[in-house]
């Protein structure tokens, strides 16, 4: 009787058929049916292999395959007609064996890693729902939770008030601030363009993060205008260095508009000294800026939020959930001291499409046009639901646990033969070098640190390859290749720990 009845329903569409440009528009085109149960079967598939594998170590971290064979193994190549199902769940299948698992517990290698199930289901409903962050008509569930979510971190912060943004990276919260900078100095460079502006330099440290170059380099200020202070041996910015670099620039007769001050630096993992910068900064009326991406969340913990002492005199803060506190790629906030409309009057272009004035709500809730972007993902969503489930003592804790981990496996590195670290750890960064058995008893010369710099390379490959774990390394300044292990993930236990150094003892000591 269904059957008969579809069937006459396709009769009835044909024979009331309306056609423009010899397509029919009668009836959708999708068949939801087909497309609802191919979405079942891929939420099966993630549920099987990635979240119920998520904290399983016997699992390999990666499959690794070279670039040309992985090619063929995914079958990239896009055709005129469209695939089976089955042939896309294969698809689906494949990406995920072939892909890095970053939730597994013995993945080191970024600033990022582990699994939050809160931040994950979030990221299913923004996913399904596909907002856009905007106006408070097309996203206004969204618009207040990002709304309460800023709220929450200017206060922890230490501001009183403040205004922010959600933005797709850390880099572009940096350039966000080097923009809002230069207009709170020199608000004419809006509309009259550079050509009248006076030669503006800003400052930041030796450690910062590249991303101060890139905001320089696309805003035309210059990357030659990027004045970098000397750090000491912790990767901390001096600043006595900085106070010379000032006057520099004042000789020179350039114009210094901001310091960029880092809290948490990629590879150290420093926290540069934010209360003598700020003093700097209020002597010569310099808009301070604080790259507290990665370091940031030091702020949930009452232990460790002393490493950002000072940073509630910063005119804006760039910080990433989705970092330490695991709320999932990308979570990241511009946060700005001012509460004047600032960062709107900086960025907005008031699109009358858009941002109407004689709306039937009140339109300050329509907050896109504070950002440079128009579509805009609803990344605090994440945050906020894995907040709510966790709490702060919960997401205190998840900090205060990576940074006990970081320093138990910095402790057993010291006990170790054949181990070296380069730094005690001030935070979840634990850097040192594996020195296999044929080097130990040579002299430290060139010829020594020529070699050492070539293990790291040949671990890192092993490692990979056979799919164990995942380490980063890097030279850095005069120091040759060494790994540098990031800690974050709550699933990581100290076994791991100690697996991480056994294997590397493992994988290395033929060297």
């Amino acid at each position: 009787m269904e059957v008969d009845s579809i069937n006459q329903e396709t009769k009835n569409m044909k024979r009331n058929a309306v056609l423009v440009d010899g397509v029919v528009l009668n009836g959708p085109i999708i068949d939801s049916c087909a497309g609802e149960k191919f979405v079942e079967e891929v939420c099966r598939i993630l549920m099987n292999e990635v979240v119920q594998k998520a904290t399983d170590s016997s699992e390999k971290v990666c499959e690794w395959q070279d670039p040309e064979q992985l090619k063929k193994l995914l079958d990239l190549n896009l055709r005129e007609n469209g695939e089976t199902h089955q042939k896309l769940l294969q698809i689906c299948r494949n990406a995920i064996k072939y892909s890095v698992k970053t939730s597994h517990p013995r993945f080191f290698n970024q600033l990022y890693a582990g699994m939050d199930h809160y931040s994950l289901a979030a990221r299913f409903i923004t996913e399904a729902m596909n907002p856009s962050v905007y106006t408070y008509e097309v996203s206004p569930v969204f618009i207040l939770i990002e709304e309460a979510v800023l709220k929450k971190m200017i206060e922890f912060i230490g501001w009183e008030e403040g205004d922010g943004i959600f933005s797709p990276g850390g880099s572009v919260s940096n350039m966000y601030a080097v923009n809002l900078a230069r207009y709170n100095y020199c608000p004419d460079i809006k509309e009259k363009g550079l050509s009248q502006a006076p030669r503006l330099v800003m400052f930041t440290s030796e450690e910062c993060h590249y991303s101060m170059k890139k905001a320089a380099a696309f805003l035309g200020i210059g990357t030659h205008n990027v004045y970098f202070v000397k750090t000491d041996d912790r990767g901390k910015m001096i600043p006595e260095e900085l106070e010379m670099q000032v006057d520099r620039a004042h000789k020179e007769g350039a114009v210094p508009f901001l310091v960029l001050a880092t809290s948490g630096t990629t590879v150290v993992g420093a926290f540069d000294p934010l209360d003598e910068i700020a003093d700097i900064c209020d002597k010569h009326k310099l808009w301070l800026h604080v790259d507290a991406s990665w370091g940031g969340s030091a702020l949930m913990s009452r232990k460790y939020r002393k490493l950002l002492h000072g940073i509630h005199r910063a005119n804006s803060v760039a910080w990433n959930p989705h970092k330490m506190l695991m709320a999932g790629i990308q979570c990241c906030a511009l946060l700005v001291k001012d509460n004047t409309g600032l960062l709107k009057r900086c960025h907005s272009a008031e699109a009358s499409y858009l941002f109407q004035q004689d709306k039937f709500y009140d339109v300050r809730y329509d907050t896109g046009d504070k950002s440079i972007q128009c579509s805009r993902r609803a990344d605090a969503f994440k945050f906020w639901m894995m907040w709510k489930a966790l709490g702060t003592m919960g997401l205190e804790e998840r900090v205060n646990r990576a940074l006990a981990l970081s320093r138990y496996l910095a402790s057993e590195i010291k006990k170790r033969n054949g181990f070296e670290l380069l730094w005690e750890p001030e935070y979840a960064n634990i850097c040192f070098w594996y020195i296999p058995p044929s080097f130990r008893n040579i002299e430290k010369g060139p010829a020594y640190w020529q070699k050492l710099h070539q293990v790291a390379p040949v671990i890192k490959e092993r490692m990979m390859k056979k799919g164990s774990l995942m380490v980063g390394y890097q030279p850095h300044q005069d120091k040759v290749n060494f790994f540098r292990l990031i800690v974050i993930s709550p699933q990581v236990s100290r076994e791991d720990m100690d697996f991480v150094l056994d294997e590397m003892e493992l994988l290395g000591r033929d060297l």
